[in-house]
């Protein structure tokens, strides 16, 4: 009879430690900056094959505004966006200022070489593909058991 074994749920209390350390930032920025306001990029996590892909909405948000770190196995997504529009019309001038930071860190598994990471932006989209290691990646591996 084989013993009945239950499979626990992968604790990464690293991980758990980055994303914490995620929300601190956020909120810690809030109080720094002020007036400006401050977002959370939504995000999608994929994987593809070898490799994660990270997806996150960044609308109206020029590439060159946005800048992506990975560092000690955490992918930060972050940067500044403002905007100013004006609009003169009879006798009054109108001004309007949209200004704010941005900031998403993602735990990554261990070992994951930050030189092979790569990042595109399009239609407010930004892509980061992110090259597993390779003891992560998934191999079949046939065990025939054996009689003893």
């Amino acid at each position: 009879m084989a013993p009945n074994i239950i499979s626990a749920p992968h604790w990464d209390p690293l991980g758990d430690l980055a994303d914490l350390r995620g929300r601190f930032d956020r909120v810690l920025g809030e109080f720094g900056k002020g007036g400006e306001r401050s977002w959370t990029l939504p995000v999608d996590v994929v994987r593809q094959g070898d490799n994660l892909l990270v997806r996150a909405d960044i609308p109206g948000i020029k590439p060159d505004e946005v800048q992506i770190v990975v560092e000690d196995d955490v992918l930060t997504i972050s940067g500044e966006h403002k905007e100013s529009t004006e609009a003169k019309e009879g006798d009054y001038l109108r001004r309007e200022r949209v200004y704010g930071a941005f900031s998403r860190s993602i735990a990554l598994p261990r070992g994951v070489d930050p030189r092979h990471v790569k990042a595109t932006a399009h239609d407010g989209l930004v892509e980061v593909t992110v090259p597993l290691p390779k003891d992560l990646r998934k191999e079949k591996v046939e065990i025939t058991p054996t009689a003893s």
